[in-house]
């Protein structure tokens, strides 16, 4: 591997001293002469960083300005850091002030739906810029605005406007997320939505083509049905499916009730499966799959069953298994005779309303999702190996063939537009749908019509490619630069000496890949290391302690246990690895944000206790993590032709409380040492410049292009875009600093 740091370095001392000219920032007491002691060189590296846990960005700032001796890279690091917090700063209040001035014309547009739904996007983005719920809420605009959306979202729903009313309500929730309000009225919604998306996906088309010409924007392609049929995804599902499904949570669901403890039983879950037929029934764009409930008649007679189903549950003191299988049947009944909907349908969505009444994290796989699932949970899936995204022109367009795919060995290139599939249409489609048809049972052909630019500019060819679906191993090691097609070819250093991980997920194969990029660090010479968690939506239990044990040398990792407390059978331990693969000799930065959940959150969660306990130089960077701290566990249903998967347990590192965000909890999650904000503008930035980055195009030979275009990382830390990673970076080189000066000194 060739060491790019060297460049990398010098690149930065130009952008460090260029960005401090720039800010004008005042002279800081910094000495360079090369007599200081060395001990008050490791004194102030080790003043940093306890500066840092004790969660005080701007005194992490002044403390690194007593640098009392560096080489002129680390200097201008420093200064660029410096250099960056003020620009971010300076943003901040220039966005505030340029979104306060939106939410006036949005507010003097009048009260109708859309400027309202504007208006509320600029009290979101104001609300999180001002990081100040109390002085938000003390706008009155602000309260003005909550009471008049909160009408006009009634008076939408009211009128059969489900697409309009549920983004009055999400916007409203987000303002108001600590509290919980509006909450129940977006999960109507949604489900409303996701109904009409299952059933009548055309009419959603509808709805949001209305949405866009309201915005001013080109309507859409025309709807295309290919992939679209309700019956076949609901093929398979039956009674004992559901029964078994709801059998399994009222005996296994971490928070059941019990003789000695309130939680969910029975009861509640057969209310809320009831509830969501009642949604169903009055949700009237489904008329036009289900005539039954065009009828008035019909459907107010279907209503008035429910409701007589609903008091008999409620007559019942103890709930059980038989009288769930009773009212199961009377809800059939009760279809039959009235609005004749498909059993499967009302199967499906009574079984889905029904585990609602759990949590966010439990629910059935039906029959049709089930391989999905699976290839979500282990890392793979089955298909051509292509990235694809919408272009603004809302075609299914390839950002790269990935390394050693059947659509790569094809000839399928970057750019390339998928016009149809296996001879039906792409225009129009959803990039769910794309990825449905796409897809499939492995050994299985697929013939994409591709649509690229010709030699000559106003040349376009059209090709057909017959391509083999093969399993599609899906890599979670990432580092901080893409060199090469492979899915180990990366710049694994972010600085000199200071490597970079970054863990997109836990599947099967993270620990073994991060080894591998861990061995090629030690090779060029290791120093340092950041380990990425944002936006890590966790993966495998067993990969998430595989990880934490190179940091963790003994002792707990994680354990589990259940509501009340009582610890799992089998306790998970740390797994002890190869002395070559701890990492217990470095210091290390954990970035981790409100996107790293579940394994992430075990991960830094255990480092962050090391650390704290003296056993690892580590420090948390960046902001609260999600909060998903429990363990599903996955039953098969009906011999395995469908699944369930169930909230069992929650996971409890080694500190006083659990992860899990519970309802009505204050804390949650891994809270960092130091906490980084970073605006929404650089959160959007930066994932949309790494997304770029990170795809290096292929040819057909597997051949890099090479005047492709492609953004460079190293603008995230030089720009200011990710001050999160150049927090990181700043720590990690205050003690790199140090044990250098130290090994010269003792030289």
């Amino acid at each position: 591997m060739i060491d790019t740091t060297t460049e990398r370095a010098g690149k930065r001392v130009f952008a460090g001293v260029a960005a401090a000219a720039l800010a004008l920032l005042a002279p800081h007491a910094i000495a360079q002469e090369p007599t200081t002691q060395v001990a008050s060189v490791a004194d102030w590296s080790d003043h940093v960083w306890s500066v840092a846990r004790s969660n005080d960005e701007t005194a992490l700032s002044d403390a690194l300005a007593t640098l009392p001796s560096a080489d002129d890279r680390f200097l201008s690091d420093i200064e660029l850091f410096k250099a960056n917090r003020e620009k971010r700063e300076l943003s901040r209040a220039e966005k505030i002030g340029e979104v306060s001035v939106k939410l006036d014309e949005h507010l003097a547009e009048g009260g109708a739906d859309v400027a309202l739904s504007h208006a509320l996007t600029s009290a979101v983005e104001l609300q999180l810029l001002m990081n100040d719920d109390g002085a938000f809420f003390a706008d009155e605009r602000v309260r003005t605005l909550i009471d008049d959306t909160e009408a006009a979202a009634q008076a939408a729903e009211a009128r059969g406007d489900w697409l309009i009313a549920n983004e009055l309500y999400y916007r409203l929730s987000t303002i108001l997320e600590e509290d919980g309000s509006f909450k129940e009225d977006v999960d109507r919604l949604t489900k409303r939505l996701t109904m009409i998306r299952l059933y009548a996906p055309e009419r959603l088309w509808q709805l949001r083509n209305d949405r866009r010409i309201a915005e001013g924007e080109d309507a859409f392609p025309p709807y295309n049905e290919y992939g679209d049929n309700y019956q076949e995804k609901l093929s398979g599902i039956d009674e004992l499916m559901v029964r078994r499904a709801l059998q399994n949570a009222a005996i296994r669901y971490v928070e059941r009730a019990s003789a000695d403890r309130e939680g969910v039983d029975m009861r509640q879950m057969l209310t809320s499966g009831v509830t969501a037929l009642r949604t169903m029934a009055t949700t009237t764009d489904l008329q036009q799959s289900f005539p039954g409930l065009a009828s008035e008649a019909r459907r107010a007679d279907f209503l008035a069953s429910l409701e007589a189903i609903q008091s008999d549950i409620n007559t019942y003191k103890n709930v059980g298994a038989l009288k769930m299988t009773t009212v199961i049947q009377d809800l059939l009944d009760a279809n039959e005779q009235t609005v004749t909907i498909s059993e499967e349908a009302i199967l499906h969505e009574f079984g889905n309303g029904a585990l609602e009444q759990l949590d966010p994290y439990s629910a059935i796989i039906w029959p049709d999702e089930l391989a999905r699932f699976r290839r979500s949970t282990q890392g793979e899936f089955i298909g051509v190996g292509i990235q694809i995204q919408l272009d603004e022109l809302l075609n299914i367009k390839v950002v790269t063939p990935l390394e050693g795919t059947p659509a790569q060995r094809a000839g399928i290139r970057s750019g390339d537009i998928i016009k149809k599939v296996d001879g039906e249409s792409a225009v129009g489609f959803t990039l769910d749908q794309a990825v449905e048809v796409i897809t499939g049972p492995a050994n299985t052909k697929v013939v994409l019509t591709i649509e690229r630019e010709g030699e000559n500019a106003d040349e376009t060819i059209t090709k057909d490619f017959t391509i083999v679906r093969k399993r599609i191993d899906l890599p979670t090691v990432k580092g901080w630069e893409k060199t090469g097609p492979g899915d180990l070819d990366w710049d694994w250093f972010v600085g000199e000496g200071v490597g970079y991980v970054r863990l997109t997920g836990f599947t099967e194969h993270t620990t073994r890949d991060f080894d591998l990029a861990i061995d090629q660090m030690r090779r060029v010479g290791l120093d340092a290391i950041v380990l990425d968690l944002r936006f890590n939506p966790g993966g495998l239990l067993d990969q998430a302690v595989s990880i934490s044990s190179h940091f963790v040398d003994r002792g707990l990792v994680v354990r589990t246990e259940d509501a009340d407390g009582l610890p799992a059978s089998a306790p998970q331990l740390a797994q002890y690895v190869e002395s070559s693969k701890m990492l217990t000799d470095i210091p290390v930065v954990v970035l981790i944000n409100e996107g790293s959940a579940s394994a992430s959150e075990i991960v830094s969660g255990a480092i962050q206790a090391a650390a704290h306990q003296g056993k690892l130089q580590a420090l948390i960077v960046g902001q609260r993590s999600f909060g998903k701290g429990s363990v599903q566990n996955v039953y098969p249903l009906n011999g395995g032709e469908a699944a369930m998967k169930l909230t069992t347990q929650y996971y409890r590192i080694d500190s006083d409380r659990i992860i899990h965000r519970r309802p009505g909890a204050s804390e949650w999650g891994i809270d960092p040492d130091l906490e980084v904000e970073m605006l929404p503008a650089q959160i959007t930035e930066s994932l949309l410049l790494r997304r770029e980055a990170d795809v290096l195009p292929l040819d057909e030979n597997g051949e890099i292009i090479a005047d492709a275009e492609r953004p460079d990382p190293d603008t995230l830390i030089t720009d200011g875009i990710d001050l999160q990673v150049q927090t990181a970076l700043v720590l990690l080189e205050s003690q790199r600093n140090a044990r250098k000066i130290t090994a010269q000194r003792e030289n």
